[in-house]
């Protein structure tokens, strides 16, 4: 039997019940010892349940209070001097937490780290800030105690950490240029290397034999600089007295697997799931000291595997290699939800053609079994359930949509532009009469325990159609006044129906499915379920007309109508894996183009679909760049291209880097962008401005993932620098993100102070 492992499992618990000890402990109603039980119980039974399902290895450091970069951060006392972090003193738990939110139960609020996706998923990490000269030391214990912890209850522990070179590129500081390639950042490994080493030797002090360290920026087109650094990395951690296993993932290593194979490194896992092909040069590159990680079972989808198809594959390999093969998840599960068994109603044929992480576990377990050429009665049984419901599900009429297929088809003749922006623009601002430096937010307002109950009780039955109806008309009605009292010059309608910008949408479409608990986390306490897109797409009915018109009806002021666009509807969910994703976001995009056309028929004159997952999509190789580029684009202008000159479409994009895709944000041609830039001090517009970006702009003033209340002065100096990269009459003032997860307090205080900073700007423009 092969040995399998896990690269790393859901932290957050199948009930989320990481999510609400946070949020406890932040508002106060828990202790830190309180928080701190409900961590261990956690690793404790996510450790169990991948010892029952024959895990050679439990991973020990995927726990994070936030995320595994922030928590490596802390480790190695990476900590910026506004958090006035003592260097002879721990960084405690609280220090973490001001560095991801702002604040905490305890300590000085300052403002918190900038935040982005992780590669290309919707999970976010906290950006390491770099300083020539920075120092490092082992400043937390969390680590070595969570590796006792599995060994008093029996596990064998294989710790988790990030690479060095990995976490320098991620990292950002001002003198580096803020660029991920910068080399001067490598300047930093003289003082990074000994921490790792010492780190390393500590780890082999607990008598752990693995380490698996993680190196993901090996599947990127690293320049000279770094791919040399690589060698002297890991010469330097080579006898620290433990066993590396270098691990990689999303993509393919390509020209740099030759380089990772001749690593002084005991293993190596590949990410076989989104790159097959390389399997077979990594086996002919691998020493005979090596073990080979075979990433098999996708660690970003929740389809069931082809067992019997990946058997075929790995037998000759396995014949080859003995036992140096071992089989994995393409990448950490923390991308999929915990565990089927908590889906009780979701549509028995829809269920069976799943899995989460802990049936992944089980898929390895099987496939280990098979390849030994002598399963048990139990695996047969289990392989023979795969085989049946892959069968059923590809014979499934309910995927195929001649309709939609036609539709598709007729697609490529419809008119995908609008007329030029500057004829756009001009009939815009003649029907909007929008004051200079234009105020607006997001979408979202505050979703309160209130507004979670109406929607829970209707769903229920609990509440009547017309009881709930009335009840979110009074909510419309209210935030509409907020926002005519405080000075808003473009209003939203807050979103009350809508219990997630995706999974709204997918209710409401035809080929979406949706389940119970399939939450994953998108950073901190922040959880997601993706819906599950199973087949063909299209709206049978309006979406949001009904809500939208009603709230125009409130004011003579604009109201936006508010969409998810076709990329995050489709980034943002678990996409069906027989056919390639671009059909199935032509697909979305006609389905929102009769949204889009029906809101203006509706008299809505401004349209916001929102993208923030554009940049999220772009593959990981340049080579692959401009195909996606070309059809995210397309999709984009194809939900939009219908509606006249006078409609202003806006789109919003937040916590991603621009610079190197300007020419197809430009492309999507939106008459207004409002992006992210209030934690990154104004850093995204040096792309825009470099570009001469044509159309409208929003710069976000307002961290909304922060309970922070932004200063008037602090905004209205941001919007200068704005001011002073690009046209003041192209400029909107805006928060950085939807207001959903924010309280009513704040929320209020924060957006009547950006009124305040825009009546500033037009006084002194």
């Amino acid at each position: 039997m092969s040995i399998f492992h896990s690269l790393g499992f859901p932290r957050i618990g199948a009930q989320r019940e990481l999510k609400w000890a946070l949020e406890d402990y932040w508002a106060g109603k828990k202790s830190q010892a309180e928080l701190e039980s409900v961590g261990r119980e956690l690793r404790a039974r996510h450790w169990a349940v991948q010892a029952r399902a024959g895990s050679a290895f439990v991973p020990v450091g995927d726990f994070a209070w936030y995320d595994q970069i922030l928590q490596w951060s802390t480790l190695i006392g990476a900590v910026p001097p506004r958090f006035a972090q003592s260097d002879k003193q721990p960084v405690g738990l609280d220090t973490l937490f001001r560095m991801a939110r702002g604040r905490a139960p305890t300590g000085t609020p300052a403002a918190a780290c900038e935040m982005t996706k992780w590669f290309d998923t919707n999970y976010h990490y906290i950006v390491p800030e770099l300083a020539p000269g920075q120092t490092y030391r082992v400043a937390r214990e969390d680590l070595f105690e969570q590796i006792r912890e599995a060994a008093n209850l029996g596990y064998r522990a294989k710790p988790v950490i990030p690479g060095p070179l990995t976490w320098l590129w991620l990292g950002k500081g001002d003198a580096f240029g803020g660029g991920a390639q910068d080399e001067g950042k490598l300047e930093l490994l003289d003082a990074l290397l000994p921490v790792y080493a010492e780190v390393l030797k500590r780890i082999a002090g607990l008598n752990v034999e693995w380490v698996q360290i993680d190196e993901p920026i090996l599947a990127l087109d690293l320049p000279p600089a770094w791919r040399a650094a690589f060698a002297r990395v890991y010469e330097h951690l080579a006898n620290t007295g433990v066993k590396l296993l270098l691990a990689t993932y999303f993509d393919d290593l390509d020209d740099n697997l030759a380089l990772a194979a001749g690593l002084p490194v005991q293993g190596l896992h590949l990410d076989l799931v989104r790159a097959p092909g390389q399997l077979l040069p990594a086996v002919a590159l691998l020493r005979e000291d090596q073990v080979l990680s075979a990433g098999v079972v996708s660690g970003r989808n929740i389809w069931r595997t082809d067992l019997d198809k990946l058997g075929a594959v790995l037998a000759p390999i396995q014949k080859k290699l003995g036992d140096r093969l071992w089989l994995a998840p393409s990448c950490s599960l923390l991308h999929v939800p915990v565990d089927l068994a908590a889906e009780a109603e979701l549509d028995p044929e829809l269920l069976s053609w799943l899995s989460f992480a802990t049936q992944k576990l089980d898929e390895l377990r099987w496939l280990s079994l098979s390849l030994s050429g002598e399963p048990s009665a139990q695996a047969r049984d289990a392989l023979q359930t795969q085989r049946r419901a892959l069968q059923a599900r590809a014979q499934s009429r309910r995927i195929h949509s001649p309709v939609v297929q036609q539709r598709l088809r007729e697609s490529a003749h419809v008119p995908h532009s609008r007329e030029p922006f500057e004829q756009r623009i001009a009939r815009q601002q003649k029907q909007l009469k929008l004051p200079a430096y234009p105020t607006t937010t997001i979408g979202s307002f505050p979703q309160t325990a209130q507004i979670r109950s109406l929607r829970r009780n209707w769903r229920s039955g609990q509440l009547s159609d017309a009881a709930y109806e009335k009840d979110i008309r009074a909510e419309i009605e209210r935030v509409v006044r907020f926002q005519e009292e405080i000075g808003l010059d473009v209003l939203v309608h807050g979103e009350p129906e809508r219990n997630d910008m995706v999974e709204y949408f997918g209710e409401l479409l035809a080929g979406f499915a949706f389940t119970q608990n399939g939450w994953v986390q998108s950073y901190g306490s922040r959880c997601v379920k993706p819906p599950l897109i199973f087949g063909d797409v299209s709206r049978p009915a309006p979406m949001t007309q009904a809500w939208s018109m009603y709230a125009q009806s409130l004011t003579d002021k604009p109201v936006k109508g508010m969409l998810t666009g076709p990329v995050t509807l489709l980034q943002w969910s678990f996409v069906r894996d027989d056919q390639p994703r671009e059909l199935t976001c032509r697909q979305l995009a006609l389905a929102l183009r009769d949204e889009v056309n029906d809101l203006e028929a509706g008299g809505i004159g401004v349209i916001q679909i929102d993208e923030p997952a554009f940049r999220e999509g772009l593959p990981l190789r340049r080579r692959a760049w401009q195909a996606y580029l070309d059809w995210a684009a397309e999709s984009f202008r194809l939900a939009t291209s219908g509606v006249g000159p006078q409609t202003q479409i806006h789109t919003h994009m937040c916590y991603s880097e621009f610079n190197d895709i300007m020419p197809a944000i430009a492309a999507m041609d939106a008459d207004v962008i409002t992006i992210e830039t209030s934690r990154s001090n104004m850093e995204l517009l040096s792309a825009f401005e470099a570009f001469e970006y044509p159309n409208d702009i929003g710069p976000g003033v307002y961290d909304i993932h922060s309970p922070n209340v932004p200063d008037v002065g602090w905004m209205v100096d941001l919007m200068k620098r704005a001011g002073s990269r690009l046209p003041r009459e192209r400029l909107w003032v805006n928060p950085d993100c939807g207001l959903k997860t924010r309280a009513w307090p704040e929320t209020e205080a924060a957006l009547v102070a950006m009124v305040a900073a825009a009546r500033t700007l037009r006084e002194t423009a």
